[in-house]
This record gives structure tokens, sequence and C-alpha cells, in this order.
């Protein structure tokens, strides 16, 4: 079998210490409402080839007792700029931690990225809360 050209480029990518996202306490935690958020300027790095990666990122989460305070996503966002990770691993990574951190009832993070060699990729994961 011949080894891929991207064999261990993302080997440690769950292990991928990134900055803390802060919460701030939901005063509604009683009603479910959905909170929409649009990363127009998302950059990352494509790890094969070192070349900036582009995309729009939106999320949308319904909170439970807690909601994301937004400075500090933009900080935990803008520290992908010079991350070298996939386009699928990125939306993993960034629900893992966005779950991890606000325990929403139900998210979706679609990332949108721009073309690459005429294909546009879109990667989206869903989350929903265990009863």
């Amino acid at each position: 079998m011949r080894k891929s050209s991207y064999e261990g480029l993302q080997e440690d990518i769950r292990k991928l210490k990134t900055p803390k996202i802060e919460v701030w306490k939901n005063r509604y935690p009683d009603k479910k409402y959905t909170i929409n958020l649009e990363i127009p300027e998302f950059t990352c790095i494509c790890p094969k080839t070192g070349l900036p990666d582009f995309a729009t990122i939106k999320i949308q989460y319904i909170p439970d007792r807690f909601c994301i305070e937004l400075k500090s996503l933009k900080y935990y966002i803008n520290f992908y700029r010079n991350i070298g990770i996939f386009h699928e691993h990125v939306i993993n990574k960034i629900t893992e931690d966005f779950v991890k951190t606000c325990k929403p009832r139900w998210m979706r993070i679609e990332g949108e990225f721009n073309p690459r060699g005429g294909i546009k990729t879109t990667v989206i994961r869903e989350y929903r809360k265990k009863k």
C-alpha cells in the first residue's frame, strides 16, 4: 500500500491547545431561542501546502445556562490564522471546544471554505444535548 502524502499531518489535532472561550450566564435558560453568529473572515493554513484557506464560519446555537462571550470567541477564531488544519478538522475542533465551554442545548456549525483548485468545501456539524 502506498503511503499518502497527507499521512501524519494531523496526528495530534484533537490535542491542540486553543485559547479559552468565555461565557456569561443566560438569564433566560427556561426559553428556547437561537443565537446566530457569522464569522466572514476566518482563516487557517492548509497543512499540505502551507497556503492560507479562507472561510465563513456560521454558528447557530440554542443556549442552556450559558452564552458565548463574543470578544473571547474572536480571539479564539483568530488563533487558527497560523494553524495548519484541514477544513473537516477545524469544524470538528471548534464544535468540541464550543460544546465543552457553553454546553448548549443544540448547535450547528457550518464552515463554508473558499474554492481551492476549483472545489468549494462546506463542512457542517450538529450537536444535540443528550437528555
